[in-house]
């Protein structure tokens, strides 16, 4: 690589400094770990995994089912005749109490582990006196835990199992890998003076309509502090908005999907940023952008327009209102674009686009555009394709993905906009972006829908400088270059956007430092990493409904969120 690679790479690690995450975990844990067969636990390889969960009672064992979803996903079963049902699962985990694991049920247990799968016992126990192994140990083949009948007891035993929590009591010993859920247990902030200053904030930006609702999450050393969801879905309020709801991450989607493969796909040689758009793409051989760094496309320096309003090129009968063999992509219901639409007129003209001297950062979607074509063209393989296998399936990143639609209930997807003019509809669960709508809902700069945790699990992986649960996704290296100040024109990273030096700005909070880096997102989305604190700051919401409104802005609702944040750890500090 270049001199100047280098250059650029040693000064953001000057920046940055050896800012490693440290998880501490401060919740009494009193899960105890028998037999930790082929040290399976905490689990890890999450994309291999097949995970069934059998218990006797869905609603007594609702604490720990729901705390195992927040870190893979899972298929529930009950105890009647489940060695069918778990057939064709790799990975089987058993709760119940003494008289529900009687042994039949340890009998099926045996048998799936014949059966080559791996199963972990989970034995509750409500008694003192019934604190004891169901198994024989060591020679039992079943990796048992232990832990008390209690809402919190259910809780650590689902996150001793996935590493939230460190198992620290008994002879078997683990340390915690991924994120820990206890709403800030033993913290010594003051969590409740926090609440309610978000709380008043938060409603606020409800009762002003800047947004029907919103779901706010904090993290801290590894801990989750905070994660709650106010309003509702819409102003008509049908909907309440829970936390695990799915939101149009909008700009977001530029840094937690298409950086993170361009981060891997630079880090393996696959690409250099040093070369050029013509370089990698013969389309763009012969154009104005040929000789365009890709570093500069990252940067927002290539010089491109800063947005090109597709939809305005739009011809009578590009888009109907029922499909047919010439229209089959879907970008909202009873909305549907002639097929191709994208490669044969919205690619070409981006690449005939003008362009102007590099080197000034103007902030440009088609950036990010670029960087898509130049992903797929290297990997051979559609970014939404690329992310779901590399990425967000082994992280357990599990609502996370393009095209939600196809894979959940419009009703767990916050809706967006009342499109009057384009599509004309009630956005549920199709990007709110026209370009990328009309590229087919997947776009290097849109297109990407998530929930707060799976947000929240991308930013511990940065934090961690590319480590999480117990894997290594990107060398400590590759995090620092791309989330570090790497313009002389611009406080951006790649493909990041960080902490703004004009105090005068106060962006993205007037108490932020300049460690930090993240992304806003146009529908009224956020997520603020910051290695000098330890802290992840995700904010979700939809203040484009029913029409795009800049109350949120106006009213500065993201940044004073922070401000609340970084006040109530500076109070600690004094």
């Amino acid at each position: 690589m270049k001199k100047g690679f280098f250059g650029v790479l040693f000064a953001g690690l000057f920046c940055i400094g050896p800012l490693f995450a440290q998880y501490k975990s401060t919740i009494k844990n009193e899960t105890i770990l028998y037999n930790n067969v082929d040290q399976l636990l905490p689990l890890g390889n999450l994309a291999q995994l097949r995970i069934a969960v059998v218990v006797p009672h869905a609603e007594k064992y609702a604490a720990f089912t729901s705390q195992l979803a927040r870190y893979a996903g899972i298929t529930l079963f009950d105890f009647s005749k489940f060695d069918e049902d778990i057939k064709y699962y790799n990975t089987i985990i058993v709760a119940g109490k003494e008289d529900d694991l009687d042994a039949d049920c340890l009998s099926q247990l045996k048998q799936a582990v014949l059966n080559n799968k791996k199963v972990v016992l989970c034995h509750f126990f409500e008694q003192e006196r019934n604190k004891k192994s169901l198994s024989e140990h060591p020679q039992s083949d079943l990796i048992e835990l232990l832990a008390p009948f209690t809402e919190l007891g259910q809780r650590n035993a689902a996150m001793s199992i996935f590493g939230g929590a460190a198992i620290t009591v008994g002879n078997v010993k683990t340390a915690q890998s991924r994120l820990q859920y206890s709403s800030g247990e033993n913290s010594n902030l003051n969590l409740g003076k926090l609440t309610k200053k978000i709380d008043a904030i938060a409603q606020e930006a409800i009762e002003k309509q800047a947004t029907p609702g919103a779901v706010v999450m904090i993290i801290k050393d590894g801990q989750v502090l905070l994660e709650k969801s106010y309003g509702y879905h819409t102003y008509s309020k049908d909907i309440p908005t829970k936390t695990g709801d799915i939101f149009d991450l909008a700009s977001v989607s530029k840094i937690a999907g298409t950086t993170p493969v361009i981060m891997r796909l630079t880090e393996r040689n696959i690409i250099n940023l040093d070369s050029t758009m013509g370089h990698y793409l013969w389309q763009a051989k012969y154009t104005n952008k040929k000789d365009i760094k890709l570093r500069s496309v990252m940067l927002h320096e290539a010089g491109f327009t800063p947005f090109i309003p597709f939809y305005k090129y739009l011809k009578a009968g590009d888009v109907v209102a029922v499909p047919d063999q010439q229209h089959q992509v879907k970008m909202a219901d009873n909305s549907y674009i002639l097929n191709h639409y994208y490669r044969d007129v919205m690619w070409p003209e981006m690449l005939k686009s003008p362009v102007k001297p590099t080197g000034n950062y103007v902030y440009s979607d088609i950036s990010m555009y670029v960087m898509k074509e130049v992903a797929e063209h290297q990997t051979a393989e559609p970014l939404q394709d690329y992310v779901q296998e590399n990425f967000y399936k082994p992280l357990g990143m599990t609502h996370a993905g393009y095209l939600p639609r196809e894979r959940f209930a419009k009703e767990q997807i916050v809706p967006t906009e009342q499109d009057t003019s384009f599509r004309k509809t009630l956005l549920e669960g199709y990007v709110h972006d026209q370009g990328a709508a009309m590229a087919g809902g997947i776009a290097g700069h849109a297109g990407l829908f998530a929930t707060a945790n799976d947000l929240a699990i991308y930013g511990q992986l940065l934090l961690n400088r590319g480590e999480y649960g117990g894997e290594r996704y990107f060398k400590t290296e590759t995090i620092d270059l791309f989330t570090s100040k790497q313009s002389t024109t611009s406080r951006r990273g790649l493909g990041f956007d960080r902490w703004d030096p004009n105090p005068k700005n106060e962006y993205p909070s007037k108490l932020a430092n300049s460690t930090v880096f993240g992304h806003t997102g146009y529908t009224g989305t956020c997520i603020w990493v910051d290695p000098q604190n330890q802290l992840i700051y995700i904010f979700l919401s939809n203040r484009v409904h029913p029409q795009v409104s800049t109350k949120l802005l106006d009213l500065n609702i993201r940044s004073r969120i922070q401000d609340a944040i970084y006040e109530t750890i500076n109070e600690v500090k004094k």
